[in-house]
């Protein structure tokens, strides 16, 4: 990148180039203060790694006003002579950037899609329209977004910059760690030298690579594959239809797998599942894709080549997320199969999970056991999504025997029957996961709350994320339906003495004044928080419900003090 970038630093001036393939930004390394008094400085919180999960949660503390040092050993976004990696976005995770200010932006380049079909050879065996579904429709949020990885992550680094609060520290590799009681020490090497740090909370987002994992002497569950695919990114001058098409049995790719969607920028992703002995330098030659790309299009497909690239998959978790002073999230708490669209995202999850206790806990409104709920909730979603994408995996390459002769089953009866095409298993895509296992939520918790909309006291249009907002990071208590004086009073001592912020729904034919009422005219908000009638729900700065109940009692008082650890208002 030219020395103009640097000159307009954080200013988003980084596009796809046309025939270049991609070319990412260059952030400037600035000598750390350590470097410059030769003092080992203590920090409440330090991130390793500036992927998309790392800068979720520097951009979810930076947005809660906590301090932190984010320490990536490169000096841009995404990763260098890479691909665009992650491109599939969720609901669940637009959400989330939408109340970190990137929503916007990650709409405007990226595509959005909602159709999806899935063949076998050159029939059409499944299809689905996301937005027909009720599960997607009432958020402010699409289903889904396509945009390249590192689009997202540019935004992230503009918006923590112009937010404050969290260091960035390009050129900063960890390469020492050292754990005590109740902190760690770091050895961070750099251009300028090296330099010790101390951190109460270290974060490791650093990749699947990590070295954290022998430093904690975390332990794992892990599969390997012999899956091959071939990603190539394509930009045609004929685009195909803006849907996403899968194939489990490609006539034009030997009879293997096949994914087709459309990114930002016009440029395709395809990848092509290849023999489990293939050589991964001979499969991603060019000439070899132009010749993939013209049996699949037609000899006259008019493409320009992108990126193109080998992987192979595994998957594995670790048994515990939190070792010590040390929290794993994204690639290095698990990794899944691409199947479904579950690694970022639940890299964006965790982040979203973690950031609200860590601000919790150092605000003092929180005792530090809260953090432990961290690897309760995120490793049963680790679990999940693990069991999920293995299960796609065996569907799209089965082993001889049984698994075989029930994918030919199922292939030949969709082709004829609606109810077997939910056998048909190319990827479920991913979802907010729930917490059931999890120590600070009630039984009627764990489940995600849509960022549906509402009307304020004034009438103007709000949605949740609004709300969390306003809760400034605090537990929401949405209370639905009338309540007596004595329910009122309740409220605004809780409001006063804990934190905890209360607001009272109200139907359509009410006229509030006061800004602790909105209206919820078709009943979205209650459904979201899912509670029917006279109802009270206790959201978490996630937008997950921790408790519901039915009257403003004691219990009310009791989930408060379960989900965030308060003893006494």
């Amino acid at each position: 990148m030219s020395a103009a970038w640097r000159d307009v630093a954080f200013t988003n001036g980084y596009e796809f180039t046309q025939g270049k393939g991609y070319e990412l930004p260059e952030y400037p390394f600035v000598e750390p203060p350590e470097l410059k008094s030769g003092e080992v400085r203590r920090h409440k919180v330090v991130i390793v790694g500036a992927g998309i999960t790392g800068l979720t949660l520097a951009c979810c503390l930076a947005r809660l006003g906590i301090p932190a040092v984010l320490l990536d050993e490169d000096n841009t976004v995404g990763v260098k002579g890479a691909s665009s990696r992650g491109i599939c976005y969720t609901q669940k995770s637009l959400e989330i950037f939408q109340r970190l200010g990137v929503y916007e932006r990650i709409a405007a380049k990226g595509i959005q899609w909602s159709v999806g079909r899935t063949f076998a050879g050159q029939d059409e065996v499944y299809s689905f329209d996301l937005r027909q579904n009720s599960s997607y429709s009432l958020s402010a949020q699409p289903p889904f977004i396509n945009i390249q990885q590192f689009y997202i992550e540019g935004y992230l680094v503009e918006r923590i910059y112009g937010l404050g609060h969290v260091d960035l520290r390009w050129k900063s590799r960890v390469t020492g760690f050292q754990q005590h009681a109740g902190y760690a020490t770091l050895v961070v090497e750099t251009p300028a030298g090296a330099y010790k740090l101390e951190a109460e909370h270290v974060i490791d987002a650093s990749g699947s690579h990590t070295p954290f994992h022998g430093w904690t002497g975390a332990t794992m569950t892990s599969r390997r594959g012999d899956d091959r695919w071939c990603i190539a990114d394509v930009r045609f001058k004929h685009r195909p239809p803006q849907e996403r098409h899968t194939w489990i049995e490609a006539p034009f790719n030997g009879n293997r797998a096949v994914w087709q969607h459309l990114m930002g920028d016009e440029v395709w992703r395809i990848d092509y599942q290849m023999e489990p002995n293939a050589d991964p330098e001979a499969v991603s030659r060019e000439d070899v894709v132009r010749e993939r790309l013209r049996q699949q299009f037609g000899p006259d497909v008019e493409a320009e080549i992108v990126w193109v690239g080998p992987y192979a998959y595994r998957s594995q978790c670790l048994d515990r997320l939190r070792i010590g002073s040390v929290f794993f999230m994204g690639d290095t708490a698990k990794i899944v199969s691409p199947f479904g669209a579950r690694g970022g995202n639940t890299g964006v999850a965790d982040a979203d999970n973690l950031a609200w206790k860590l601000a919790a806990v150092l605000l003092g409104q929180a005792p530090a056991t809260l953090l432990d709920s961290y690897n309760e909730e995120r490793h049963e979603a680790a679990a999940q999504n693990v069991m999920v994408t293995n299960r796609t995996a065996r569907f799209l390459r089965p082993a001889d025997g049984m698994e075989r002769t029930f994918r030919s089953a199922a292939i030949s009866l969709a082709r004829q029957h609606p109810f077997a095409r939910a056998l048909i298993n190319t990827g479920r895509m991913a979802v907010a996961n729930s917490y059931t296992h999890s120590g600070i939520c009630e039984r009627s918790g764990g489940l995600s709350v849509q960022n549906v909309s509402f009307r304020w006291a004034d009438h103007s249009v709000g949605c949740v994320n609004d709300l969390i907002e306003w809760a400034g990071g605090q537990l929401l208590v949405l209370v639905f339906g009338d309540m007596s004086a004595a329910a009122v009073q309740r409220l605004r001592h809780l409001g006063s003495a804990a934190p905890v912020r209360c607001v009272q729904v109200v139907g359509p034919d009410t006229r509030p004044q006061a800004r602790e009422f909105v209206i919820d005219p078709q009943g979205h908000l209650q459904g979201a928080c899912h509670v029917f009638g006279h109802a009270w729900a206790l959201v978490r700065p996630d937008a997950y419900i921790a408790a519901t109940g039915e009257s403003v009692d004691a219990g009310l008082i009791q989930a408060i003090e379960r989900a965030i650890g308060i003893k006494e208002f």
